[in-house]
């Protein structure tokens, strides 16, 4: 995260002067989201410092969900960078006006643009690695400013050579339209984590057959599970049911072995086994 607060104290640096040496909106609503990805890069630090924290007396699952919080973050502030670049652009679309030293801001947009992409794809990297919600949507804001740099520099370029200067307030508006977009599945995706979603369908089939495994070689049966993501944690319920003649001592043995088996699959996750009589869970 101090990463991409640097690369985009940088990116703002030359992006807004490329807009001021060119006088083109499109090189100044770039600016803004790299603006919008400073901030949220600051609250994306603070997120990842408070998910850190260790269990609690107040929060006894952990503070993974302050990453989600970061996300929301994020992407009101994407809605607020896209209000401001759609009023300029209208602003500019009324009133075109012809650019200046196009060469130049060409320049400054596409280093600002590699520094994106490198920063973008490591702190997509670490986002995966760490299970962070808050890293991975950094990252990928990250990367859609790179797609964003790159349609304003070909649109810029063609401003040039056809002089048409209506094209960069469409461009601008263009981007607006883009980020509004990412900034809307930002906003899904956290209010699905914050609502306690379940662990993606992928996950749960894989969590499905190792249960089907175990059951076999068990002689267990397993009511379906529950399961919960919450940032980088993940939160599995099992109910396990075990033959009624089985001891306590028994009984808790397996469902050890279950919670290594779970921590195998998912490392990290954890497993909370409710034992039942197996003719509890038998279908009628």
């Amino acid at each position: 995260m101090w990463l991409s607060i640097v690369t985009a104290v940088a990116t703002i640096g030359l992006k807004v002067g490329a807009a001021v040496v060119t006088g083109s909106v499109g090189f100044f609503s770039d600016a803004l989201e790299s603006g919008v990805n400073l901030v949220a890069a600051v609250v994306g630090l603070i997120a990842v410092r408070i998910a850190a924290r260790p269990a609690d007396d107040n929060h006894h699952f952990g503070h993974g969900k302050a990453e989600y919080v970061s996300a929301l973050v994020e992407g009101a502030m994407i809605f607020v960078a896209a209000t401001l670049i759609v009023v300029t652009s209208v602003q500019r679309l009324l009133a075109p006006q012809p650019l200046q030293q196009v060469g130049l801001g060409l320049v400054l947009t596409l280093v600002a643009s590699g520094l994106n992409l490198l920063v973008g794809l490591a702190v997509l990297r670490a986002g995966k690695r760490y299970r962070s919600a808050a890293l991975a949507a950094d990252g990928h804001h990250l990367l859609t400013d790179v797609w964003t740099s790159a349609g304003v520099v070909v649109g810029i370029a063609a401003v040039a050579v056809t002089g048409w200067y209506w094209l960069d307030p469409v461009l601008a508006l263009a981007v607006g339209a883009n980020i509004l977009w990412t900034g809307y599945r930002l906003l899904k995706q956290s209010l699905s984590g914050l609502l306690s979603a379940a662990l993606p369908a992928a996950e749960v089939e894989e969590l499905t057959g190792t249960l089907a495994r175990f059951s076999h070689t068990h002689g267990v049966t397993f009511a379906p599970p529950r399961t919960v993501e919450s940032g980088r944690h993940r939160h599995i319920y099992l109910v396990m049911g075990v033959p009624g003649h089985w001891s306590v001592i028994d009984a808790h043995d397996i469902a050890n072995q279950l919670e290594h088996t779970v921590d195998a699959l998912f490392p990290g996750a954890e497993a909370f086994v409710h034992i039942e009589p197996d003719r509890d869970l038998t279908p009628h």
